[in-house]
């Protein structure tokens, strides 16, 4: 028997960058809704800041509702076109229609608009992202080979979000006033985000071997911490302009730490699985999905919140436009997010060619899928439940600093020094807290490398 016949597949370069186009697709889209649709909303569309983090509070919470009953219709059904990767098309185009509509200013104003848009948006999303995140672990068994599509993935992610975080503003100011200076400093921090995945990532799969899971994540997570301490400091002693180049330095460390510490944790979720697999025999990879999805919109949950919650305590203002970084033509934010939700619609189409499931519970398995396995799932697998609630913090913590980011780079001084502390505490202190927590989470996992290879070798086994 070849490895590839035990379900130990090795996948081909095309393969990998096809899956990871997936990843790319939902971050153009998803990404500049999570870093941009706030300060659309507050500063554009003329929603104030309490009210926005309202409605962001509530979309999560439908969330909580939506997701298990995606996992579990993901589970136990079989399109023609694939177990999972059917769910690119079919929800790809709805979701890129919504995307550009939440950018539409028709009704500007309008708290029911946005409600509707968001909320469409956000359950599209989850009818692409959990069959999404179930495909990863069906393409193979191979620990080694999800480390190298974890990786492939998390760079191409984050091609997606540093074309986000740098494209959007100098994009939105080309279209708003063609002879205009472009924001180029906020495109670079924003930028700056997503870089250092181009230098790390790769070697994520040799600094894994070399240091052992647990310790790559507890010195990166202390990279990405230190260097939130130090934006801190660099913008308490001087003004953002002033120090724009320690600026860019400091955002470089954080994002190094938060980049590889966030992106591995992908690889985790293919893991839980094939445990939950060899404790119960079902592979019910949807439902698994599903699960991380609440918690990890839990997380931007409570991202979504603090910022517009943090920014309304605080006294924060709308900038006007003469001191306004981001221009604030409501067309020019409209045609930008038409362009980044076509190119996404490409690319999950182009992921869809590329992927096909091979690791999947059988058809017997399929039938007897319930809603209620997310929660005895849950309650069976510890290390999922570490998974789940390290996938919190992280993800609160990346909301946080994402949508405070373009108020930290939209002329900082220009607001009240209380304001000033508060987008302060929303970049760096409270992400640098929530890393903390993460920190001792994942001190609880208890799946080695070791250890899972042995249980897909027994898997392998039962089945044979």
């Amino acid at each position: 028997m070849t490895q590839d016949t035990k379900g130990f597949y090795k996948l081909s370069w095309l393969q990998r960058i096809g899956f990871g186009s997936g990843d790319m697709a939902q971050n153009l889209i998803y990404q500049t809704i999570c870093m941009y649709l706030l300060f659309f909303y507050t500063d554009i569309y003329g929603l104030d800041a309490g009210t926005a983090a309202t409605m962001f509070l509530i979309v999560r919470l439908i969330d909580v509702l939506w997701d298990p009953l995606v996992g579990t219709y993901v589970d136990k059904h079989n399109p023609r076109w694939g177990k999972y990767r059917s769910y690119l098309i079919l929800a790809g185009l709805p979701l890129t229609g919504l995307a550009i509509l939440c950018f539409w200013n028709g009704f500007s104003g309008s708290l029911l608009y946005a409600y509707v848009t968001y909320v469409g948006l956000s359950m599209l999303y989850t009818l692409i992202n959990v069959p999404y995140g179930a495909l990863n672990s069906s393409l193979t068994r191979d620990t080694h080979e999800i480390t190298v599509l974890t990786s492939v993935r998390m760079f191409m992610a984050n091609c997606g979000g540093l074309a986000v975080s740098a494209g959007v503003p100098i994009i939105v100011a080309m279209l708003a006033a063609p002879k205009g200076d472009l924001p180029l400093e906020m495109a670079l921090f924003m930028g700056l985000g997503s870089l250092p995945s181009f230098i790390f990532m790769p070697l994520v799969p040799a600094i894994k071997r070399k240091v052992g899971k647990k310790n790559m994540f507890y010195i990166f997570l202390s990279v990405a911490i230190a260097g939130m301490l130090m934006l801190y400091v660099i913008s308490k002693v001087g003004t953002v302009q002033e120090n724009i180049i320690l600026v860019y330095v400091a955002q470089f460390i954080k994002s190094t730490g938060v980049i590889v510490a966030t992106g591995y944790m992908w690889a985790l979720i293919p893991e839980v699985i094939s445990y939950g697999e060899y404790t119960t025999g079902r592979r019910i990879s949807g439902i698994v999905n599903a699960l991380t999805g609440i918690f990890f919109k839990a997380g931007m949950a409570m991202g979504g919140v603090v910022p517009g919650a943090v920014l309304a305590w605080t006294g924060y203002e709308a900038a006007a436009q003469e001191v306004s970084t981001l221009p604030k033509d409501s067309s020019a934010w409209f045609y930008t997010m038409l362009i980044y939700a076509l190119v996404g619609l490409v690319l999950l189409i182009f992921c869809f060619t590329q992927t096909k499931e091979r690791v999947v519970m059988d058809e017997d398995e399929t039938k007897n899928v319930r809603v209620s396995d997310l929660w005895m799932e849950f309650f069976h697998n510890r290390p999922l439940r570490v998974v789940a609630l390290f996938f919190i913090t992280a993800f609160a913590m990346m909301s946080v600093g994402n949508a405070a980011g373009a108020y930290f780079m939209n002329n900082l001084e220009a607001q009240t020094p209380m304001a000033q502390e508060g987008i302060r505490w929303l970049v760096c202190v409270i992400p640098a807290i929530l890393l903390l927590v993460a920190m001792f989470i994942i001190s609880k996992y208890e799946l080695t490398d070791e250890k899972i290879d042995q249980i897909n070798l027994e898997i392998e086994k039962r089945h044979a």
